[in-house]
């Protein structure tokens, strides 16, 4: 079921200067099932006149244009189609980029040498509402988008909170019958929310998560 609330598939716009690229993404979507690619786009007017007809689900976009990013074109895309999602797909991953695509309403952000996986995962996640990060910029998120309200900003801010719960107790090494314990869920609703962490954190498996989630400083003073 997408965000509107229909079990057609995910509809997905796809926006690059190289058409090689689009071409890539496109076959590699098209084969997955459950996505439907509705148009390509390689200049910032076409990506708006694209997003304007098509209204997609999801555009996946590189905003490296004209030589140089145009990250104008997020906002413009929310402002103008606001159901639709934006997951930046590009080379640049330096903070600077990253933060201002944030800033301009992008919902998802992976650098090009992510895997098919993650690119359908990241495709079907900002699809459905969600954030999602390359798993090399989780760790820096809360500072690259700036502090949040209150005493402490959380280090991985695309989690709910019922998802930064598990991560804490995943952090500090409880295994996922005791964390259902202590959080009084069952099993299979902490294997549903350590799934959905995973793909929010860009990780492939539990020990990644526990890295990732140690080195911000989580799990840590736990017993």
């Amino acid at each position: 079921m997408n965000q509107h609330g229909s079990s057609a598939p995910l509809t997905v716009l796809l926006a690059d200067v190289q058409p090689a690229v689009r071409q890539g993404v496109r076959a590699m979507v098209e084969a997955s099932g459950g996505l439907a690619v509705v148009g390509e786009a390689g200049t910032t007017g076409e990506v708006l006149a694209a997003s304007t007809r098509h209204r997609p689900d999801v555009l996946v976009l590189d905003p490296l244009m004209d030589d140089a990013p145009d990250l104008r074109m997020i906002s413009q895309v929310v402002r103008l189609t606001p159901e639709t999602g934006v997951l930046v797909f590009s080379t640049l991953d330096d903070d600077k980029t990253v933060a201002s695509a944030f800033h301009a309403g992008a919902r998802g952000y992976l650098v090009k040498r992510a895997t098919a996986d993650q690119i359908l995962r990241g495709i079907h996640a900002v699809g459905a509402g969600e954030a999602i990060v390359d798993r090399t910029i989780a760790a820096r998120l809360a500072a690259l988008i700036g502090p949040a309200p209150g005493p402490r900003s959380y280090p991985f801010p695309q989690l709910s909170d019922r998802e930064r719960d598990v991560l804490e107790h995943l952090a500090a090494g409880r295994s996922n019958t005791a964390i259902a314990r202590e959080l009084a869920l069952a099993s299979k609703t902490i294997s549903n929310r350590i799934s959905s962490i995973f793909g929010k954190l860009g990780v492939a498996d539990r020990a990644q998560a526990i890295v990732l989630a140690r080195d911000a400083g989580l799990g840590l003073t736990r017993a």
